[in-house]
């Protein structure tokens, strides 16, 4: 990195970080100007009683009216339920938003967000690629709270939002400098029922985003130090996060984790070979993004060396490695090592073969994968998609060389 090159760094989100930071909500919402807030959340934090808890907060609070609870949201923030949002904001009246949940609830609502701004009823009709919108478009005039419950999108501060296009059946992004939200409440209460497993492919998000932000040819001097802090903190703490889920530090620092991650990968972003995968992988077979990310990421760091060797050293000290070596390949094996016992550590598998992919697919995921949106910036080359798709579709294990 020339220490003279030009970059731009930003943020729009002011983070509010730390145990019971939740009952800042209210008063978060009157600061944005906010009376009529409607909150957006999933049937299993609704079932969870969490929530519950966000409505409660708004009890006999002066000037706020609580317009209405919307928790028909899945996997993937889905065209058509970003619609069905949509909608529902308009019916209720609202004034300004509140997300409450994963990576989908917060491009959900993003997706919303942008709706609103432009004045779109049917975002399948206006997302079907990538939009980059710049900062000389006009600040969103809808409030937005972000209040994430799992650590790993980071999706509540960062400038890019992923929605599934159902009518093409492919991932599609919107980039806005202004589309995350106001404010970030990163409240550790709220992820301590997180299953092990779910928090375990969504740190691996967050690890992948740091790698791939890090890696980037784009990155500079604050986007790495955001990367290599986000990875020190996965690997300090997403183990202690999946085996002692009531461990209220360790939660608080994945939160983190996963907010300093993205924001290093969207404004650094241009080679996401793993993610271009795991968008593929992701639409096509209804595999969690976390998760194809766990399992793609050491089998495309294997089968791209070129992009990490000029800066593997800094990689591997953040991993933790010990005893790193000085050459460049040899510490980059190490640095694949640790991310495999890492994920070994945390109980995640290391192929697709549950999801019973017929290899006969392989060919027609090139195309998925090159088609990618993100893919514009970088192309993954059709050898590495077909050798890594065959190892983790048929369960090859990948040979670190």
């Amino acid at each position: 990195m020339k220490v003279t090159s030009y970059y731009e760094y930003y943020q729009h989100t002011i983070i509010k970080s730390g145990s019971g930071t939740r009952i800042l909500l209210p008063d978060v919402i009157k600061e944005l100007g906010g009376t009529r807030p409607v909150l957006y959340s999933d049937k299993g934090l609704t079932n969870a009683g969490i929530t519950q808890t966000i409505i409660d907060l708004f009890e006999r609070v002066p000037g706020i009216q609580l317009a209405g609870v919307f928790d028909n949201i899945e996997q993937d923030a889905k065209s058509s339920y970003i619609n069905e949002a949509i909608s529902f904001y308009k019916e209720r009246n609202g004034d300004c938003l509140i997300s409450l949940g994963g990576g989908s609830v917060m491009d959900t609502v993003k997706g919303v967000k942008w709706a609103i701004h432009h004045k779109v009823s049917d975002i399948s009709l206006a997302v079907m690629g990538t939009i980059a919108e710049g900062r000389d478009s006009l600040p969103f005039a809808t409030p937005h709270v972000a209040i994430p419950t799992t650590a790993g999108t980071g999706s509540e501060v960062s400038p890019g939002a992923v929605i599934l296009n159902e009518r093409l059946g492919v991932k599609c992004n919107i980039f806005n400098p202004y589309i995350s939200a106001d404010y970030a409440i990163l409240d550790p209460d709220l992820t301590l029922g997180l299953p092990p497993k779910i928090t375990a492919f969504t740190g691996m998000d967050a690890l992948t985003h740091g790698i791939e932000g890090y890696f980037s040819n784009k990155s500079n001097a604050m986007t790495d130090a955001l990367a290599l802090q986000s990875i020190r903190l996965v690997i300090d703490n997403l183990k202690t996060a999946v085996h002692e889920g009531k461990n209220l530090a360790a939660r608080s620092n994945m939160l983190q984790a996963s907010s300093m991650a993205i924001l290093s990968f969207c404004l650094a972003v241009d080679a996401v070979p793993v993610h271009n995968l795991a968008h593929s992988f992701g639409a096509k077979y209804n595999i969690p993004h976390g998760l194809a990310n766990a399992v793609l990421l050491p089998n495309v760091m294997t089968h791209l060396p070129e992009l990490y060797l000029d800066k593997i050293q800094g990689l591997a000290e953040a991993l933790r490695v010990d005893d790193a070596s000085s050459d460049s390949k040899t510490c980059l094996k190490q640095c694949i090592e640790k991310i495999i016992s890492l994920r070994e550590d945390i109980n995640l598998p290391e192929d697709f073969t549950e999801y019973k992919i017929d290899p006969e697919d392989i060919p027609g995921l090139i195309p998925l994968v090159q088609a990618d949106p993100i893919a514009m910036l970088y192309k993954v080359r059709e050898d590495v998609i077909t050798k890594v798709s065959k190892e983790v579709i048929i369960g090859t294990k990948v040979k670190v060389i």
